[in-house]
């Protein structure tokens, strides 16, 4: 299926505003001037060539559960070994090797931060590597919706969101729907039904939860979830710098705005091993055109005044939804079916 003009939308303009309603598709379809059909099969070939992860939510950071950024020092001879010791734990849901010492870097979330906690001493005594710890303080912009027609990340307005110190309590009807929802929409034509039959709610309570949640801030976006890597942006690098706290958030918050910035956050420091507390991600279709765009934010902002460095991945381990709910099995979906109608 090549891409065209009918198509291309189908990728680029549904990674947020999504149609949250019974038959989705066949909403998308209307606008786009396709069948129900021809956007299902659409979706269908594109998660199979890889270029669409899932159709879903994204959960915000520090909002539900618990998450960090966690990197380790693995014997160059050991890297293979030791990425797949950590991949192999369901909580971790990014996982990269890195051009720097701190030569692997992984995402971890778990539904609280004792689990946070176990998953990471355990990924340290599988491997025998320390593991630093690096929490979000506070998000300049994160999302990751790629603006495709452009090139680079959708820009969204920019303002400072303090990670929360305890996170949102969600209710027992809430809870029953996270772990269905982490895998995202199966590709028919009334996904939501399907996952509303899974976590004992009526289709027209699991949209309304939905919403609630986009306007709560628990979820980010809703929609299409591409592969940045499928999709020709093949050059990614994390820039990191050691800004004095006092000016940490005025240059975190005028970084996040520059377009090309996928990226950008503070995270809290680990003294002596990671001294850094501003971070953004470049994503390229060319290392170049990374290097230049990190040389010119360094003097334009003039970042380059505080120490730095730049992390190009070199492999992607793992690349999934994050995981704040243990997924439910068929007799946990039953007992809440059976809750849900006495």
């Amino acid at each position: 299926m090549p891409m065209n003009a009918a198509r291309f939308p189908l990728l680029n303009d549904y990674q947020r505003d999504f149609p949250l309603v019974s038959r989705p598709f066949a909403a998308i379809g209307a606008a786009q001037g396709l069948s129900e059909a021809e956007v299902l099969e659409q979706y269908r070939h594109w998660q199979q060539q890889g270029m669409v992860n899932r159709i879903g939510a994204v959960f915000a950071p520090r909002r539900v559960g618990a998450s960090t950024l966690a990197a380790l020092q693995a014997p160059p001879e050991r890297l293979e070994w030791v990425a797949g010791r950590v991949s192999a734990h369901p909580e971790v849901n990014h996982n990269y090797a890195r051009e720097h010492a701190y030569n692997l870097w992984f995402v971890a979330t778990a539904p609280d931060a004792l689990r946070l906690h176990a998953v990471l001493a355990a990924i340290e005594a599988e491997t025998g590597c320390p593991v630093i710890s690096l929490p979000l303080v506070e998000e300049f912009h994160i999302d990751l919706g790629f603006d495709l027609a452009g090139g680079g990340a959708r820009r969204q307005p920019v303002a400072a969101v303090p990670s929360l110190e305890q996170p949102i309590e969600l209710t027992r009807e809430e809870q029953g729907l996270m772990p269905v929802l982490q895998e995202g929409l199966p590709l028919e034509p009334q996904p939501f039904r399907a996952l509303a039959y899974r976590a004992g709610l009526e289709e027209g309570r699991l949209l309304e939860l939905l919403g609630q949640w986009l306007e709560r801030g628990i979820l980010k976006r809703f929609g299409v979830v591409v592969r940045h890597h499928e999709l020709g942006y093949t050059a990614n690098a994390m820039c990191v710098w050691a800004v004095p706290e006092g000016e940490v958030s005025a240059l975190g918050e005028r970084l996040a705005a520059e377009p090309g910035v996928t990226l950008c956050y503070r995270r809290r420091p680990m003294a002596p091993h990671w001294p850094y507390n501003l971070f953004c991600m470049i994503h390229g279709k060319a290392r170049e055109e990374v290097v230049e765009l990190r040389r010119s934010l360094g003097e334009r902002l003039g970042l380059d005044a505080f120490p730095n460095e730049l992390l190009f991945s070199t492999r992607r381990y793992k690349q999934t939804g994050a995981r704040y709910a243990p997924q439910a099995s068929r007799a946990d979906a039953d007992t809440h079916r059976q809750a849900a109608h006495g």
